[in-house]
């Protein structure tokens, strides 16, 4: 089952925001809230859900269900 939401926790301040996933696409940049840090992904992964969600984005989670690595591109 694919997760459509995800919380992510701001490194900076430990802010944490439960947001609706997009599911064709990745989400490059996210602003906390709270201390207004501007979130990129971390080397190696494709988006901030992945980086600092609870849950990878949903084209990595089909990805990962799938089992077949190197499907997922973002847009």
């Amino acid at each position: 089952m694919i997760e459509l939401t995800g919380t992510i926790t701001c490194p900076s301040c430990g802010h944490r925001r439960s947001e609706t996933m997009p599911i064709d696409a990745c989400l490059h940049f996210y602003e906390c809230e709270s201390c207004k840090t501007l979130l990129k992904p971390l080397a190696g992964d494709c988006c901030v859900f992945c980086s600092y969600g609870d849950h990878p984005c949903p084209p990595k989670q089909e990805e990962r269900q799938s089992g077949v690595v190197g499907q997922h591109h973002c847009r």
